[in-house]
């Protein structure tokens, strides 16, 4: 694919038919996110996801997905409470923009996932760990607070008990234990083949299913339980009516389709 996009120094982006890998590109810093990386996540989510890609993989490079908050950076900066509180508020435009993005976006995560590099993970729609993968939050060692989305994602990921635990003691997961914790949903050797194969599947999708699966169910969590009902239903009348739905609900009335049952 072919897409202007604005020019990035701490982000990488590549094209695989229609599904752009977007990498970040700071490994000799962990891949820590400063302002700039922030700022280069909403230029890049401000376009990509009306781009006509159909699918997003978010990797790395290097060793680490991301050790979260550019902690030499903040410490240089000498910010005042209202400056970090603007610095909080542009990452939640970026993962706000990422998560509403109403295209699947999917992590293939190694190493480090922590601190502020979880909360962008976590406002991802599917996050893949690999064996080296390992999630925490350790800003009560390091006298801060999360400022990332983490107290709403990452509480809705594991829970409010999970998450005050790894705050205040530094507790890690890994493994088969951040699975069933639900900090990610794959555990495999190769997180980044399998985001691609996963991108392919959900990029078969009709786009706006796609849009409806990773935008509109975010917003209705948002709502109450009367105007989530509401919203379903208005968006399951646009949805199931779409001519793109036609060839599939008509295999599936021919018994030609795809069957859903387990390998």
């Amino acid at each position: 694919m072919k897409i202007d996009l604005p020019k990035t120094e701490n982000i990488a982006v590549e094209f695989e038919d229609e599904i752009a890998i977007v990498r970040l590109d700071r490994a000799t810093k962990r891949n820590a996110l400063n302002a700039d990386t922030i700022e280069e996540f909403i230029a890049l989510f401000s376009i990509l996801p009306r781009s006509g890609v159909k699918a997003i993989v978010l990797a790395a490079n290097g060793d680490h997905f991301s050790a979260g908050l550019d902690l030499v950076e903040h410490h240089n900066e000498g910010r005042s409470a209202a400056d970090f509180m603007h610095i909080c508020l542009r990452w939640h435009e970026a993962f706000n923009k990422i998560e509403y993005a109403g295209v699947p976006v999917i992590a293939a995560l190694k190493g480090a996932v922590v601190g502020g590099g979880l909360e962008l993970a976590s406002s991802t729609h599917i996050r893949i760990a690999d064996q080296s993968t390992y999630f925490a939050l350790p800003e009560g060692q390091r006298g801060l607070f999360t400022g990332g989305g983490a107290t709403i994602r990452v509480a809705d990921l594991v829970g409010k008990a999970r998450m005050i635990d790894m705050m205040l003691t530094g507790r890690i997961y890994k493994g088969q234990e951040a699975v069933d914790v639900g900090m990610c949903q794959y555990l495999v050797d190769d997180s980044e083949e399998k985001a691609m194969e996963l991108a392919r599947i959900a990029a078969s999708n009709p786009a706006l299913s796609n849009f409806a699966i990773c935008s509109a169910i975010s917003h209705m969590q948002n709502m109450s339980g009367l105007d989530a009902s509401y919203a379903e239903a208005v968006m399951a009348g646009i949805v199931n009516t779409q001519p793109a739905s036609e060839d599939r609900l008509a295999a599936f009335k021919n018994k030609t389709a795809n069957k859903v049952k387990p390998t």
